[in-house]
């Protein structure tokens, strides 16, 4: 299922939380609704863990991970990486990263195989997330911009792009990710999907001022509650496009 929500009347979701297939990290400090949203849908399966990433509460800009591992920044206080391993499952490795462009869930987007990646990024951060996060690393930019994890939201069942990526580069890029994946918006036609939304095999989560149309495409792309990706998703599609243009 896909739901609505909002962090402190912000809807940029995947700025406050990361969601992966074993854990879910939300920001501290937001509004009780804000965590009951994801307590309610993921308590029972997986753990929903409050914290910080330097002391900031953008962990969804700030890290990345899967059902892997978890990479963090060197910002990270070394009482904030005690706090996330005690509360992770001990199955989950998890890491510091020295890394020029620190905002990592902005220039890394990834499932539990592959992840695409700044085209700038170190050799060597590239290297730790192919070893932490057992995935395949790809240098891709999406509708020519560099911030991947921004503009892109993907499971291991589907992803949404930013609206104006072309329909070659979608046809690339599924192949590459070996998922469907759609064009398409979130929080009433904003392009910044990976900002707007986060979104694991079974549940999505999206700013409150997403639309049903979006709700829809969301549900159907990343084959939620039933849903699977069929000729709803290019009509809907065809329609945001529309009533962005």
């Amino acid at each position: 299922m896909a739901f609505r929500t909002m962090f402190q009347g912000n809807n940029e979701i995947g700025v406050f939380a990361r969601l992966t297939n074993a854990y879910c990290l939300v920001g501290m400090g937001a509004s009780q609704n804000f965590y009951s949203v994801f307590e309610g849908e993921l308590s029972e399966v997986i753990p929903v863990v409050h914290t910080s990433i330097g002391s900031c509460r953008i962990i969804g800009t700030l890290c990345v991970g899967n059902r892997h591992g978890l990479i963090v920044p060197s910002s990270t206080q070394d009482q904030e990486l005690q706090h996330i391993r005690n509360a992770l499952p001990d199955s989950i490795k998890i890491r510091r990263v020295e890394e020029r462009l620190s905002a990592l869930g902005n220039v890394i987007c990834c499932n539990d195989y592959v992840a695409l990646v700044h085209p700038d990024l170190d050799k060597e951060t590239e290297e730790i997330i192919s070893d932490v996060l057992k995935v395949e690393v790809f240098r891709q930019t999406i509708a020519t911009n560099v911030l991947v994890g921004s503009y892109c939201a993907i499971s291991n069942q589907g992803g949404l792009v930013h609206p104006e990526t072309p329909v070659e580069d979608q046809d690339e890029l599924s192949s590459l990710l070996q998922i469907p994946l759609v064009a398409g918006t979130v929080n009433r036609g904003s392009p910044v999907v990976g900002g707007g939304m986060v979104v694991n095999d079974w549940a999505a989560f999206c700013g409150h001022d997403t639309t049903s149309t979006e709700m829809s495409v969301v549900e159907s792309v990343f084959k939620l509650g039933g849903a699977q990706p069929s000729k709803i998703s290019t009509d809907m599609r065809e329609t945001l496009i529309e009533s962005m243009t």
